[in-house]
């Protein structure tokens, strides 16, 4: 009974803006974990299937997202938010049949996303990603399961589980892509040419993604049954209006659509963009399918990788404060809402600027480490340097995006995705079909697109919630500090990169210079953002241990 009360008492209490912190902390450190893990191995992926089955990989993995987008990728955000406003109000039947509707939704539309993917390869890429894109189909259908489980633990504001999943399923994918990479390489015919054997180690790293979905859902599966338990004590409390499966079933469906439509168009720009690129430079102009396909390559799977990094801590807290913004929501306090959201927009900022800053004068050296292949180093790493401020758009527009998805106001993000959809498909094909920018057009329409979706949500935040965000706060005294930061982490690069350059190659100088450069760009950075205001005591107190941490900083004279 006791154990019941508490259940009870810890569901329907408000959540502070600490305990925010803490549930967005534990989803950030396992999403850096996981980018750090899939950084390390895709390094020596990449060298075992080189640059061309790296380009086949990113053709095959651009089209199976926007599928999975389609069938089961919001399912975790559209299920906490539908769960949670019902968990708010104490309606824990009502919650757990929301789980169940959401869960059969996943089953359908997840088998038809798999024979999708399976059977209409041949149209959806080119005939060398095609067996590429095939490996990834029975994916679709596991991962829609997953996502369910997912949200049904995000909905219990418990990321734990959540995180523990992703860890498992990246050592997973990791470890299962090379392997397979490798096997399916060595395995090929004697006289295979060097193309065909790029197809075969990119298929290998096509079965990486399915066997961590298939790890992380063995582990949700068994947390999610001993989890139940608990949570069918709760539904006994609940006194509350029961509502009909098939009520639930159409507000679920209504729920997840504009999650699904959202994140459709989202990704939908990456899939479009390669198309776009492919097919104007391929066929347009008749450049070499080898060629093109190995410098798109370059941008999608090491630029673009190495910027969804800080991008996706982002989405971290954009999962976490989904359900807590919704039920401040549900329960009238606009007040509280407004703050939860200025407060998830600025922990997101306090990460994304410093990160812009640092991918910016330490390009270079972050693509040497990451992905040492001398021969198209310089080109990746101007991608990277040129692209690097879309982590601010992106960053912010994530959160945004989150924000008016739990106030409900779902259609937002679907109509500022479209427009910059809209608007920067008809700049990238002005510019391939009218300039020789190439693939630099892309980067160039990349910062469009996440510049309009930034704009353009906080116009609708402020429409609707009255959010009012003050610059010099949120925005100005960030890219100061990081600009104090970028300066000292490159003195310090330069510095120890010539001292250590007569010890060993270049690649062993770069890796004993990037290091210290980002250990020392840290404190410099929150030195000078605390120093300045813009990053306070009450902000450090609502992070996880924020009272030992103001007393260090305290002894340190830094507050």
């Amino acid at each position: 009974m006791n154990d019941q009360k508490k259940i009870k008492k810890n569901s329907e209490a408000p959540v502070s803006g600490g305990s925010i912190a803490v549930q967005a902390g534990v989803l950030a450190i396992a999403t850096i974990v996981v980018r750090i893990i899939g950084l390390l191995y895709r390094a020596p992926l990449t060298a075992i299937i080189g640059d061309e089955g790296n380009g086949y990989y990113g053709a095959a993995y651009n089209i199976y997202t926007i599928i999975l987008i389609l069938s089961s990728y919001s399912l975790p955000a559209a299920i906490s938010r539908q769960m949670s406003t019902k968990i708010a109000v104490g309606q824990y039947r009502n919650a757990q049949r929301a789980f169940h509707c959401a869960f059969i939704y996943s089953l359908i539309v997840g088998a038809m996303g798999s024979l999708l993917l399976y059977f209409g390869a041949g149209v959806l890429v080119k005939h060398n990603a095609v067996p590429v894109l095939r490996v990834f189909a029975p994916t679709i259908f596991l991962f829609g399961i997953l996502g369910a489980v997912r949200g049904y633990f995000q909905a219990n504001q418990s990321m734990v589980q959540t995180s523990v999943s992703q860890i498992l399923e990246q050592v997973a994918n990791a470890g299962i892509s090379i392997g397979a990479a490798i096997l399916l390489i060595r395995s090929a015919p004697a006289l295979a040419t060097e193309t065909e054997r790029a197809v075969r180690g990119a298929m290998g790293s096509a079965m990486g993604t399915g066997s961590g979905v298939i790890t992380a859902l063995i582990f949700m599966t068994a947390a999610y049954l001993r989890y139940r338990k608990g949570f069918i004590r709760r539904i006994g409390t609940d006194k509350g209006p029961v509502e009909s499966y098939g009520a639930i079933m159409k507000s679920t469906i209504l729920v997840i659509t504009p999650f699904v439509v959202s994140n459709f168009i989202l990704n939908l720009t990456t899939t479009l963009d390669q198309m776009i690129y492919l097919n104007m430079l391929i066929d347009g102009r008749k450049l070499s399918e080898a060629a093109v396909t190995t410098v798109f390559g370059l941008f999608s799977n090491k630029a673009v990788v190495i910027i969804n990094i800080p991008v996706s801590v982002a989405t971290a807290v954009s999962a976490a404060i989904i359900p807590n913004i919704a039920t401040a929501y549900a329960s009238g306090d606009r007040k509280e809402t407004r703050r939860r959201s200025v407060n998830a927009a600025r922990m997101a900022l306090v990460i994304a600027v410093p990160c812009a800053v640092g991918l910016t004068v330490l390009a270079k050296p972050v693509t040497m480490l990451m992905f040492p292949q001398w021969e198209t180093l310089e080109l990746a790493s101007v991608l990277l340097a040129l692209q690097a401020v879309t982590v601010i758009f992106l960053s912010v527009g994530t959160i945004t995006n989150a924000v008016l998805q739990a106030i409900g106001k779902m259609n937002m993000p679907i109509v500022s995705a479209g427009a910059a959809l809209i608007i920067q498909t008809a700049v990238l094909a002005w510019f391939l079909r009218f300039t020789d920018w190439g693939i630099y057009a892309m980067v160039f329409v990349s910062v469009l697109y996440a510049a309009i979706i930034f704009a353009l949500n906080e116009l609708f935040l402020k429409h609707y919630l009255g959010l009012r965000i003050d610059p010099v706060q949120v925005y100005l005294k960030p890219i100061l500090s990081a600009a104090v930061m970028g300066a000292a982490a490159f003195g310090v690069y330069r510095g120890i990169f010539k001292l250590v350059s007569g010890f060993g190659g270049e690649y062993f100088s770069n890796f004993a210079a990037v290091l210290p450069a980002i250990l020392v760009a840290i404190p410099v950075y929150f030195f000078v953002l605390i120093k300045t205001g813009g990053f306070t005591r009450e902000d450090i107190l609502g992070l996880p241990k924020g009272a030992s941490i103001a007393r260090l900083l305290k002894k340190l004279h830094w507050l």
